[in-house]
């Protein structure tokens, strides 16, 4: 069916309202900014546009190809991918940051399970020392308002491992 030269303006004008929404910015719901959805826009086929109306495809990857190089970047989603890249990088590096702080802290905890051990077995001989027969008699305490206490006690403290699990 040939198309009469006022239906053929229509459809350029149709072709070239879509081009002017598309590389404004003003996408459809899923469309980009492409030949695909400039021929679904304007109400076309993509093969009559690539074959009829060529040289309206050529114009629009023109001027799509020109204001990507001006800076201006006609597709959002493109905008949006190098956002979310950007995004990736800083988490990545706050993982990074996240990872060191934990190897410092996991480091500390060793050593302070390390100094609690040699503590425990610190009080472990002061314990077997004061429980070894002594020559030494003791004498008898006074009373006082308050009964006196001592740091050290016959009673055993909890095994080491108790104490480790609590941290």
């Amino acid at each position: 069916m040939r198309l009469s030269d006022e239906q053929r303006q229509l459809i350029e004008a149709r072709i070239r309202a879509a081009m002017d929404r598309l590389l404004s910015g003003d996408l459809p719901a899923g469309g980009k900014c492409d030949i695909k959805t400039l021929a679904a826009e304007a109400g076309i086929s993509r093969n009559s546009l690539y074959t009829t109306y060529e040289h309206l495809k050529i114009e629009f990857e023109e001027r799509k190809e020109r204001l990507q190089t001006e800076g201006q970047i006609t597709d959002p989603r493109e905008a949006q991918i190098d956002r979310l890249k950007l995004a990736v990088e800083r988490l990545k590096e706050r993982l990074e940051e996240k990872d060191a702080e934990l190897s410092q802290l996991r480091a500390f905890k060793t050593q302070a399970i390390s100094a609690i051990a040699a503590q425990y077995d610190e009080l472990e001989r002061l314990r077997r020392q004061l429980s070894r027969p002594t020559k030494v008699t003791s004498l008898q305490t006074v009373q006082h308002e308050r009964p006196h206490r001592t740091l050290l006690t016959s009673q055993p403290m909890r095994p080491f491992f108790e104490l480790v699990a609590a941290l």
